[in-house]
């Protein structure tokens, strides 16, 4: 038999895909579920951005475009992008992309070589480690330590883990899994360091605009950070467009023609007529996104209320994104679990509550010692929140 590529064996996935093949196969067999496993959302892509979608495909946009994506769409990415984090960006700056996901691949393969390292969060989202380690580079992880109001990351331990053979760092603020947010402080020290060591930025700002207090800030808006940083971008949450697979980077133009490159050699380009409804998504109304977040801010204070108050578990209550990191140490203890994997197995049998643990999110540490869950809510109404939180408090509680 041939042999496949040795680098194969470096590859990981994201592994919220395999909960959610264990809760369909709970389902198939007749049994109720209340999926808080995936960060897919419930909630339809706005109307105006399916005709501009449709109109595009009846007015023929259905062959090649551009690699880097039409000028029309880098335009509009260009000027909302920038709006909003008080930054000038042309339009040769924006890399349009099938989705966030590829440009973490892209800027992996733009700026390190095998060998190098790269710096990323651990818990975070799988891709980085799987895609540093795929690709030959040597996958460094940072921690975060909880707080009162969630978590911080632990920069004594950046600080340590930055080598002369460090490379990059990818920096996921308003963060996935923990709704991690940055405060001013951290982002600045997070930039001195990079600065200080020459570091490129990926910044992960998928959740940039899911919040519900507050505004964001983007570590590409300090001084010096602009010309170090790509910010991946994606329509997946704001817009509800997670299966339209669009987004993009906003890079450094010499970063911007290498991504164009790859984009040539992967995928040619990005679906033209999904690029003409992002430009609607972008110029058109907005008030499909606000009605959303207050649906997905009614989903976090029901989901929030109903977890602190099951006995032996605690979240903090975040201001963004649409995930809860509840720490479940003391309600596995009593209950005789010492592997969280078994706890979550065992919540889908009893409760038909599905959700991700802290295992799916990287490797653990040394010295973690404290147990968690992912919740997800952007995919579950409010009446299903309830039913189901309320049956895995009834669960822990009288077990």
């Amino acid at each position: 038999m041939q042999q496949l590529a040795n680098r194969l064996e470096r590859l990981g996935t994201e592994t919220a895909f395999s909960v959610a093949q264990a809760a369909a196969a709970w389902k198939a067999k007749g049994n109720l579920v209340y999926p808080f496993h995936l960060g897919d959302i419930n909630i339809p892509t706005a109307p105006h951005i399916i005709e501009a979608m449709n109109r595009s495909i009846a007015d023929g946009y259905t062959g090649y475009c551009p690699g880097p994506g039409i000028p029309q769409l880098r335009e509009a990415l260009a000027d909302d992008i920038g709006a909003r984090r008080g930054i000038e960006f042309l339009p040769d700056n924006v890399v349009v992309m099938t989705g966030g996901k590829p440009v973490i691949t892209k800027f992996l393969q733009a700026v390190m070589n095998p060998g190098q390292e790269v710096l990323y969060p651990n818990p975070g989202f799988p891709i980085y480690e799987s895609q540093i380690e795929y690709l030959g580079g040597t996958a460094v992880p940072y921690r975060y330590l909880p707080t009162s109001e969630g978590f911080a990351i632990d920069l004594d331990q950046v600080r340590a883990s930055i080598t002369p053979n460090t490379v990059a760092i990818i920096y996921n603020d308003l963060q996935n899994p923990i709704s991690a947010e940055s405060t001013s402080a951290e982002r600045e020290a997070v930039a001195q360091l990079a600065q200080e060591h020459d570091l490129w930025v990926l910044s992960d700002e998928a959740y940039f605009e899911t919040r519900y207090e507050g505004v964001s800030s983007s570590i590409a808006s300090l001084p010096g950070m602009m010309e170090r940083t790509v910010i991946l971008y994606t329509f997946s949450k704001k817009f509800a467009m997670t299966g339209s697979r669009l987004g993009c980077a906003v890079a450094p133009i010499e970063i911007a023609r290498i991504l164009s490159t790859l984009n040539t050699n992967d995928e040619s380009c990005t679906t033209h007529y999904v690029q003409w409804a992002g430009i609607e998504a972008l110029r058109g109304t907005q008030e499909p996104v606000q009605q959303m977040l207050d649906v997905l801010r009614e989903r976090r204070d029901a989901a929030c209320e109903l977890v602190n108050d099951i006995s032996g578990v605690q979240v903090a209550v975040p201001t963004s994104t649409f995930y809860l990191f509840p720490d479940v140490t003391e309600a596995m203890q009593r209950m005789g679990y010492t592997a969280v994997g078994d706890f979550a197995s065992a919540a889908l049998r009893e409760t038909g509550v599905s959700f991700c643990t802290r295992e799916h999110f990287g490797r653990r540490q040394p010295g973690e010692e404290r147990q968690y869950i992912r919740l997800a809510y952007s995919g579950i109404d409010v009446a299903d929140i309830r039913e189901g939180l309320g049956l895995l408090r009834k669960w822990i509680e009288t077990a």
